[in-house]
């Protein structure tokens, strides 16, 4: 079904030749070509995007300047409050606003609406595109309307990914979007490429979701696509529609890989003829020899219905094979589920799902990026029409991913079709993908067509003791459980006939409703401001020396950035700093934020010149333990106090800023981890001033211990990577740490002490 190359590989004349101390001459032999494998590497799609991109002048380190940026609703108000203060004129570059994630304002009184006008009158200052609640998904508008064969897009969101369409995109913080709108650009060593290589065809009733999660299975613990560009090639693509191929690649982002990119065709071309913007349609292959740091390969005839149990998209199984082995594998999900719930008051079950044989299921939903695509509901549609999904637990919703998509379905019938079923349909809307809609109840278990099931996301509060569990599956496999009244069903195992009706683009619909002001910034524009629009608090340089105070310790294998900073509710705080900082790792470690404050309150004090002993008793022995070291070299006055928490791999999933920033506002000054889950986390830590530490070995300090890193200002002026520091209340007990590779811009945003403080000395 799916199988990783132990290495590399060359791509000769369209055959996969791995790499070898022969295959140099394997390859020319086959194509005539005598090459090496770093002039072989330059072959691949993403190295011509890259390139075509890159301000630099060397391939190795790349300055990357993006065509277009896009953002929702979570994330735009920080965004702009950032680049406003530090001296935002006027877009450079179409950059879309839209609301697709606060889109319901059922929290807060007038918060999320607050946001929305914020954005509009934003997209007329600045010359932005406005894109109004219901209207459209951020990545369903941005296939519509914002994809190009060859361009680059830079977006908040972590599932930004149009490579089906020939657009390399990135998720990424919003400090990175606000870095291109001051024109500055995204700094990273150029990726290594993996070639994901598709063949066969699927069997009827395998959906997108079903290839996605079974790549995702292969090479999610393992690393192997990291931090890489994923290159779609072989003539499996021949045999994909082009939604088919749009639901396998948004999903890329779950296997922590950078972007995407795949090989188009005709059929790519009429997508862009439909969308009625044929000019952007640009031919993409590799050349005739390209050389790829790792390949995947997968039969797409071999994958079966996919479902992916909680409490992650990687820890998937067949349907088949659940429904075989039901109750020892859902005894074996509620072990590893321990791991991640780290709650001993949580009484979690699956097995009590089991009914007369059978996993029966509370809710479905098919939604948002990945599932409110055409052809997927298209796809439900004929397996539930003529049928009901009974009057018990079980409920269906279907979120069409833009108001064009919906439009056509009602034109169709289909929509007729769903709602006989009893299922109900709504508008565009991202919320049942993070906790804003359609939230199981507690110990209810759904089965979604969406991105991501996280532990405390989805409605899951552990500490209130509740707890919800999502598991990912293809939306033709819910309509074929909602078939049989919520027991788990294949769609395979259905008789249905597919019509494929075609998909007719009305642009209409944007027309009359997207504010588009690219190229007509209007400087005389008021901000509208509400009240819980705050601006970010003032942040500090980076002192000599730096006294740390560790306030969390978290030993899960990954955590991922819900567990930093809760969905759901939350978000509706995302326009004020402090406001939503006082949920940070609050289903994780309640705990946090008043430790993290009793910290902040000694670094407030220092700053002001009072006696900081009187904020921590135990300061005044930490401090004579360090004098008693040092002697003098160390004081106060040069030593920034902050909180720092460990995680073992930190920064899984959303690429959401707050994930950081929210430590920050609350005086964190660092992360220690043994690895980052992303990139993007990383650069949310050191954007936001924050040391992004790694170490390895066994730990050497524990919850409420104090570490000295002596030197740490100078450390990163010399661009010293391995960095003394000492656990002060264990005898002073050196460690090692790890700040791993900075651009000289990096530094400097961590001595100025965010990316706010840097540009506003620029």
């Amino acid at each position: 079904m799916v199988h990783l190359y132990e290495g590399g590989a060359y791509l000769a004349g369209g055959e996969l030749i791995p790499d070898s101390p022969e295959a140099l001459a394997a390859v020319e032999a086959k194509t005539g070509v005598k090459t090496t494998r770093e002039e072989a590497a330059k072959g691949t799609m993403a190295y011509g995007i890259l390139s075509s991109h890159n301000t630099s002048g060397s391939m190795e380190n790349l300055k990357i300047k993006f065509d277009k940026l896009t953002s929702h609703d979570i994330t735009f108000v920080g965004i702009l409050q950032t680049a406003r203060a530090s001296g935002l004129e006027k877009f450079p570059v179409p950059y879309v606003l839209t609301n697709c994630h606060n889109s319901l304002c059922a929290v807060g009184g007038t918060i999320n609406e607050d946001d929305h006008v914020f954005g509009l009158s934003c997209a007329k200052k600045y010359g932005g595109v406005y894109v109004p609640p219901h209207q459209a998904v951020i990545h369903q508008f941005a296939r519509e309307m914002l994809a190009a064969g060859g361009a680059m897009i830079l977006g908040s969101d972590s599932h930004t990914r149009y490579g089906a369409l020939g657009t390399m995109a990135v998720g990424e913080g919003g400090p990175e979007i606000v870095k291109q709108l001051l024109e500055q650009t995204y700094d990273i060593p150029m990726p290594g490429v993996v070639a994901i290589h598709l063949t066969g065809k699927p069997e009827k009733g395998v959906g997108p979701q079903d290839i996605a999660l079974a790549i995702i299975g292969a090479v999610f613990k393992n690393g192997y696509v990291n931090n890489k560009v994923m290159e779609f090639i072989g003539d499996g693509i021949d045999n994909l529609s082009v939604d088919f191929r749009i639901g396998v690649d948004v999903m890329t982002t779950e296997t922590t890989c950078l972007s995407s990119i795949w090989r188009t065709d005709d059929a790519v071309k009429e997508f862009y003829e439909i969308h009625k913007r044929p000019e952007d349609y640009k031919e993409l292959n590799p050349a005739d020899v390209a050389y790829y740091d790792g390949v995947v390969e997968v039969d797409l005839s071999q994958v079966k219905p996919m479902i992916a149990m909680p409490f992650h998209p990687s820890n998937v199984y067949t349907i088949e094979e659940l429904n075989q082995n039901l109750e020892d594998i859902l005894r074996d999900v509620e072990k590893k589920a321990l791991v991640s719930l780290d709650n001993n008051n949580i009484d979690f079950k699956l097995t009590d799902k089991i009914r007369d044989g059978r996993l029966y299921v509370e809710q479905g939903v098919i939604a948002g990026c990945a599932g409110g695509g055409f052809e997927n509901i298209c796809d439900a549609a004929d397996i539930l029409r003529g049928k009901t999904i009974g009057s018990d637990e079980f409920s269906l919703s279907i979120y069409p991913a833009s108001q064009p998509v919906f439009m056509e379905l009602v034109k169709n019938g289909r929509i007729a079709d769903l709602m006989a079923t009893g299922a109900t349909v709504r508008t565009a809307f991202c919320g049942p993908c993070f906790g804003a809609g359609d939230v199981p109840s507690n110990k209810g278990l759904s089965i979604r067509h969406s991105t991501r099931n996280f532990p405390n996301r989805e409605g899951s509060k552990v500490t209130n003791g509740q707890i919800a569990s999502v598991a990912l599956m293809d939306a033709r496999s819910i309509a074929a459980t909602a078939a049989n009244k919520g027991y788990l069903t294949a769609a395979t195992d259905v008789d249905a006939e597919f019509t494929k009706p075609k998909y007719y683009f009305d642009k209409s619909i944007y027309d009359n409703r997207v504010f588009n002001g690219v190229g007509k910034a209007d400087p005389s524009v008021e901000i509208k401001f509400g009240p819980n629009i705050v601006d970010w608090p003032k942040m500090q340089a980076l002192t000599d020396h730096a006294l740390l105070k560790v306030v969390s310790m978290i030993h899960d294998p990954v955590t991922t950035t819900d567990e930093l900073i809760p969905s759901g509710e939350t978000s509706s705080y995302r326009s004020n700093p402090l406001g939503l900082a006082e949920f940070t790792l609050s289903r994780k470690d309640p705990a946090y934020v008043g430790k993290a404050k009793e910290v902040q309150k000694v670094e407030k004090a220092r700053i002001a010149g009072e006696d900081i002993y009187a904020q921590d008793g135990a300061l005044k022995g930490i401090y004579d333990a360090i004098r008693e070291k040092f002697g003098d070299e160390i004081v106060p006055e040069q030593t920034e106090v902050g909180s720092v928490i460990f995680a073992v791999k930190p920064g899984d999933g959303s690429a959401r800023e707050q994930a950081a920033s929210c430590q920050r506002v609350l005086g964190g000054m660092a992360n220690i981890a043994r690895e980052y889950a992303t990139k993007r986390y990383r650069s949310n830590l050191i954007n936001w001033g924050m040391l992004p530490f790694v170490f390895d070995g066994d730990l050497p300090f524990d919850k409420d211990d104090y570490i000295l890193v002596k030197d740490i200002k100078e450390a990163i002026i010399s661009k010293n990577d391995a960095i003394k520091a000492y656990v002060v209340n264990k005898g002073m007990k050196e460690m090692e740490l790890h700040l791993g590779n900075l651009t000289d811009d990096e530094r400097e945003i961590i001595l100025k002490g965010c990316l706010i403080n840097y540009n506003r000395k620029n």
